[in-house]
């Protein structure tokens, strides 16, 4: 009975019920694919997703984030100065040079025996100045991170104004100012880092004089950071270009040009949205090439005043006395390779996670 009803069935044009007959049944397979599909999700919190999953990108990211932490809080604790030498009742304890980890010198017993007070230990020794070798290399971890991610910043600021106009222009604008970054990118790097440091050590002696933040930091800290606003901001120029080349033509941009927006708002709200996980990769990336540079300027002398301690200065001084103390060229080293190796590490994970081309 039922099956002449369905065989019989007639609709009127105004009903809204449905001929069950036009429908067919789901497969099994197409009920398996219903199960395993992904649920809807945002483009960040899936990168973020993918990211978590990287165990080595995570485990660099946990590494950073306690050498920051021990930054902060290590100089609150250690009771020792970056540029305080040991001293033993007010008078400067001489015996206290080149001191092993974990060794007091023979004042400092003395006074531990006679007053029955536990001094703090030196965890990494002392210098050949009676300095606590420890927090030398917690200050010197702190100058190499700042200067780092500050010259990253000036390498990212440059380069994204620059490759987005340059990229948005096109024509005999892009030719031109493509050609100016050639030139810039065929210069030797460590030869004009070495003139333009010792030209700005020159010049900016008079300028920085009265200031007390920048007489600390010194010329070389402040050559370091114009140095890299004039020289390293072309790779990211080339990349945020080559992003707004592929992107300028798509749809929504004629969309938004026909209703009058002008280029800088097409630019902050439609082109660089798009290709700001890219532009974050390679910031990502660029701190560890800045932090190696920075310890490499220090370690040849081109780097922070003496006394403010780097990881570059720390190892050339540790250099000389490496047959006598090696373990003291062990500490800025290592922080240099773990440093620099973690945010490799972090880096190609963000890649991994975040860039449209590696995406399944």
């Amino acid at each position: 009975m039922r099956e002449n009803h369905n065989k019989e069935f007639k609709k009127n044009p105004l009903s809204i019920q449905i001929d069950l007959s036009k429908f067919t049944l789901a497969t099994d397979q197409e009920k398996a694919q219903q199960d395993i599909m992904r649920e809807s999700t945002t483009f960040w919190r899936d990168g973020m997703r993918k990211l978590s999953k990287n165990r080595l990108a995570m485990a660099s990211l946990i590494v950073l984030i306690f050498i920051v932490i021990l930054i902060i809080i290590a100089p609150s604790i250690v009771p020792y100065g970056y540029e305080q030498m040991v001293t033993v009742n007010g008078v400067r304890d001489k015996s206290a040079q080149n001191l092993a980890p974990f060794t007091y010198s023979e004042l400092e017993q003395e006074y531990m025996d006679d007053n029955g007070e536990k001094l703090f230990p030196h965890i990494l020794g002392t210098d050949h100045l009676t300095r606590d070798y420890f927090i030398r290399v917690i200050y010197g971890t702190r100058v190499s991170l700042i200067v780092g991610i500050f010259a990253s910043f000036i390498v990212l600021l440059i380069g994204l104004i620059y490759g987005s106009i340059s990229g948005y222009l096109g024509g005999k604008a892009d030719l031109i100012m493509m050609r100016f970054v050639d030139i810039i990118y065929s210069l030797p790097d460590l030869l004009m880092i070495i003139l333009f440091q010792v030209v700005l050590d020159q010049t900016l002696a008079p300028v920085i004089s009265g200031i007390p933040i920048l007489e600390k930091l010194g010329t070389n800290m402040i050559s370091i950071f114009i140095v890299f606003g004039l020289l390293y901001w072309v790779s990211m120029a080339r990349l945020v270009r080559g992003q707004i080349l592929s992107i300028k033509e798509n749809e929504y941009i004629l969309a938004a040009r026909s209703v009058g927006a002008d280029t800088s708002r097409i630019i902050r709200k439609h082109i660089l949205p798009n290709c700001i996980s890219v532009i974050i990769i390679a910031t990502a990336l660029q701190i560890p090439a800045a932090i190696f540079t920075e310890s490499f300027l220090s370690f040849i002398g081109l780097g922070v005043q003496a006394p403010m301690p780097s990881l570059g200065s720390l190892a050339n001084t540790a250099r000389e006395g490496m047959q006598s103390y090696p373990f003291k060229l062990l500490a800025p080293a290592s922080m240099i390779c773990l440093i620099v190796l973690a945010f490799n590490l972090l880096g190609d994970g963000l890649r991994d996670a975040f860039d449209p081309r590696l995406r399944r």
